[in-house]
């Protein structure tokens, strides 16, 4: 029988504010355990980790935590090493970087530290990402799709995550890139995964119970696609647009939450 996972995740759908009140930043200090947790950036996404990295270290020094450090893996040789490993195993939170979601799969798939990660998390380790750090959340994952443009098949290419939330599809930067019509295709591609497209500045935390609730300055947007009668999504050719029938669709502003069990709307 698998292991519940004690963790909890907080899932950040980019550009979350860093430099005014930072609700979001401190409800994940608050998660991970106050003034005494134990924050790692783990900065593999981004292609320039010294300024991401220390950009994080001072933000979350600014809010009072005393014990956070930079951990860029970047090649394969780096997430089997077992310094890396032991910074993994002695944190209270691990905090994902945006960049490409892609780099953090590629990089940390299949080695010593994703190993040492999904272990943590089962074990109470709270797991965090922003934009790119969130996409790679689930057990698929978005990793291109055209932004503004209506449903259409041939724009949508998802790959596997790390696979920490399972049965879900999250997208991130959500309403400001106009992300909803990629997000409709892949869950009339997968009607079981739950489509979770997440606002800048904007979260949610997930905790073991996986009911969710909506954290920062704008909304999250659910797509059930357990309810659909009908698509044209297996018939389409390239450049024909989606047709999806009787899609459920839930908008969730801070205050609100979402049980992903029974996938229904709490407040």
């Amino acid at each position: 029988m698998e292991k519940k996972a004690k963790g909890s995740l907080i899932i950040i759908g980019g550009a979350e504010d860093k430099s005014d009140k930072s609700v979001i930043l401190k409800e994940v200090v608050n998660a991970a355990g106050g003034e005494d947790s134990r924050i790692v950036i783990l900065s593999t996404a981004t292609e320039n980790p010294s300024v991401v990295g220390n950009e994080y270290i001072n933000v979350f020094k600014r809010i009072g935590v005393k014990n956070v450090e930079h951990l860029n893996i970047d090649t394969r040789e780096e997430a089997n090493n077992d310094e890396n490993i032991k910074k993994i195993e002695n944190s209270t939170c691990v905090f994902f970087t945006g960049g490409d979601q892609l780099r953090i799969t590629s990089i940390l798939g299949g080695a010593k530290v994703y190993n040492s990660l999904k272990e943590a998390y089962l074990n109470g380790v709270l797991i965090v990402g922003t934009s790119a750090g969130a996409s790679v959340m689930s057990n698929t994952m978005i990793v291109d799709g055209n932004n503004n443009e209506p449903a259409r098949k041939c724009t949508l290419k998802m790959a596997p995550g790390l696979g920490l939330l399972e049965d879900c599809i999250i997208d991130q930067h959500f309403d400001q890139r106009g992300r909803i019509g990629r997000l409709l295709c892949g869950v009339a591609e997968n009607p079981y995964m739950l489509g979770i497209g997440i606002d800048e500045d904007t979260a949610i935390l997930v905790p073991p119970d996986g009911v969710f609730r909506v954290i920062g300055s704008n909304a999250v947007t659910v797509i059930d696609g357990t309810t659909i009668k009908s698509s044209n999504v297996s018939e389409l050719k390239p450049d024909e647009i989606l047709a999806i029938n009787n899609v459920t669709l839930h908008v969730l502003p801070a205050g609100y939450g979402y049980n992903m069990k029974t996938r229904t709307v709490v407040r």
